[in-house]
């Protein structure tokens, strides 16, 4: 069941009304703190995570199902599985009959997508070039609604939610493949791109207008360095992401 008014502390309910769509949610996202688990891994619930300020891909879909919850949107999840067994989660929604997403990544490439995209799959399809660094490539994935999970506390528990990860581990994933030319020639350009610029996440790809945040001057950060990296390079020639 939503919850309501009452259930949320006032900052989580400031949070919730002052973004209200998907895009808006995106860029929260992209300003906060990436959980890197210094202490060891985690699964933090909605109110966690907002109070510790940080969250890595899982969380921050939790984020974004508990806020657009409240402006009717369904809690619904992807989980994108990788070959490297780094898999990727996406909060999904749904506009005017088009499928869209709302992520958090260490990758700029692996953040949300505009509602494009007439199936799930065409929307993980969009991910398949930004998934290739030097051992992710996508296998495959499933979609779900934490709905599912019936009274599990997901929102609000003061422990790690465990069983989100656990129940997006096991859902129906289906496969994905794609053509070991396309994945080699995508593998050899993000060696050379980090071989000149070593922690830089690219953002080369082709497909950068169906992003859901960019470029964005609220949540550039070192993405604006890397823009500036990239027309350079463009001269010259859970994962858990």
């Amino acid at each position: 069941m939503k919850p309501t008014k009452s259930d949320f502390t006032s900052r989580e309910w400031k949070i919730i009304q002052s973004h209200r769509t998907p895009l808006e949610v995106q860029r929260f996202l992209r300003k906060l703190p990436y959980n890197r688990e210094p202490n060891g891994a985690t699964c933090l619930s909605f109110r966690e995570a907002i109070r510790q300020n940080k969250a890595h891909c899982l969380e921050a879909a939790m984020i974004a199902a508990v806020i657009l919850e409240q402006h009717d949107y369904p809690p619904l999840m992807v989980s994108i599985e990788s070959q490297d067994k780094l898999d990727h989660v996406l909060f999904l929604y749904k506009e005017n009959g088009r499928y869209g997403s709302v992520a958090r990544s260490r990758d700029t490439g692996l953040h949300g997508r505009k509602p494009l995209f007439k199936s799930v799959r065409d929307l993980v399809l969009s991910y398949i070039d930004a998934y290739v660094d030097k051992t992710g490539r996508i296998t495959g994935y499933g979609w779900t609604s934490l709905a599912e999970l019936g009274s599990y506390n997901w929102r609000f528990s003061t422990r790690n939610v465990w069983l989100v990860e656990r129940h997006l581990q096991h859902i129906p994933h289906r496969t994905i493949r794609t053509s070991d030319a396309r994945y080699h020639r995508w593998h050899r350009r993000y060696l050379e791109f980090q071989s000149m610029h070593p922690g830089v996440s690219p953002a080369y790809y082709p497909n950068t207008i169906q992003w859901l945040d960019w470029p964005s001057k609220l949540a550039q950060n070192n993405e604006h360095r890397e823009k500036a990296i990239v027309k350079k390079v463009h001269k010259k020639g859970w994962k858990d992401r």
